[in-house]
């Protein structure tokens, strides 16, 4: 789908967007009318905090390969799943289920043997879903390379054996990258650098030494002798968005808008003094982790309710009465203690 030039007003005067190139894999946008703080929240956002579904457990039964159960572990989580109706996934926090379930996960699982002489090469596109859901595309493993494996898992000689199962689980990437929805997205504005936000550095010849780039052509260059404009502000944004699959282009962008529509929401609703307490969690809870069920924590509705450290919020994440990784003992005695009292 060629969406070259399209324009995008914002309704009553607000941003407008205007894409340059759009394909499968990514899409060029310019948007106006907007302030820098906005259009970088937009950045933030598409990069963080856009829903997604990644592997988030994997239970081992058989592993004879040379790779220990971790290092297959991690590649498993940062496997990309197709997420494109990941919303009809709750939080594992929000599901009333003991730890996974169809409502709150994806289930797939991997069994391979080597029978021959040859190396068998474990890939993505083995991994097999097991969930029984409406969708069927959504959790399968994001193939694009053209021989159609997916990602390479390991190797195995003559005799291992890999067996094991994975409960994928809705997550943003501000918990872990595993769940980015993008490779990378570009940020630029100013490129003639008149506003003078950026100090570049040169050794000879500025111009040489920092080449401009391609939407430098789209505006017009500062004139020799022009005074400076102290009260001049960007207003012009060029966006570079780059998915790894798990969702299009412009659903990643939409999510953006989106969460940034839930925070807004959540703000007016605090603000007009009817409390989180009372908010409708699906309505105004935004992305959150997988795992944030807590006991009466004043933060619970944040995404940083728990960290590996403790508990955050009113606690210091290593002391008081937080949980830690050595919540029990250490070798130099109970946690929360000095460690040579």
């Amino acid at each position: 789908m060629d969406l070259d030039h399209l324009m995008l007003n914002g309704e009553q005067g607000g941003p407008s967007v205007k894409i340059s190139a759009a394909s499968r894999s990514r899409v060029d946008f310019e948007m106006t009318g907007a302030d820098l703080s906005f259009a970088n929240s937009i950045r933030r956002v598409i990069q963080a905090e856009v829903p997604t579904l990644a592997i988030d457990l994997v239970e081992i039964e058989i592993n004879s390969s040379v790779l220990a159960d971790e290092f297959i572990s991690h590649r498993l989580g940062l496997i990309p799943l197709v997420s494109k109706d990941v919303k009809d996934l709750r939080y594992s926090r929000d599901c009333d289920c003991d730890q996974y379930c169809d409502a709150c996960s994806v289930r797939l699982s991997l069994h391979a043997k080597c029978m021959s002489d040859e190396i068998l090469k474990v890939y993505a596109r083995d991994l097999i879903i097991d969930s029984s859901r409406k969708s069927a595309d959504l959790g399968t493993p994001v193939i694009t390379d053209p021989e159609g494996h997916g990602s390479l898992i390991c190797k195995l000689r003559q005799g291992q054996e890999l067996k094991l199962q994975c409960i994928a689980k809705k997550g943003v990437a501000k918990e872990h990258a595993k769940w980015m929805p993008t490779a990378a997205v570009g940020f630029e504005y100013d490129p003639h650098n008149k506003l003078h936000h950026l100090d570049l550095w040169y050794e000879e010849d500025a111009q040489k030494e920092w080449p401009k780039s391609k939407y430098a052509e789209w505006e017009e260059p500062p004139q020799e002798g022009e005074p400076f404009d102290y009260n001049a502000v960007p207003d012009r944004f060029y966006f570079e968005v780059e998915g790894v699959g798990v969702l299009d282009p412009d659903e990643i962008v939409q999510g953006g808008i989106s969460v940034i529509q839930q925070k807004i929401a959540e703000l007016i609703h605090v603000i007009s003094g009817r409390g989180p307490e009372n908010a409708v969690e699906d309505e105004f809870g935004g992305p959150r982790s997988p795992d944030m069920a807590m006991d009466g924590n004043p933060w619970q509705d944040t995404a940083y309710a728990t960290t590996p450290y403790g508990n955050a919020g009113n606690q210091s994440t290593w002391g008081g009465a937080a949980t830690t990784p050595y919540a029990t003992t250490t070798p130099y005695g109970n946690s929360g203690q000095s460690g040579w009292s």
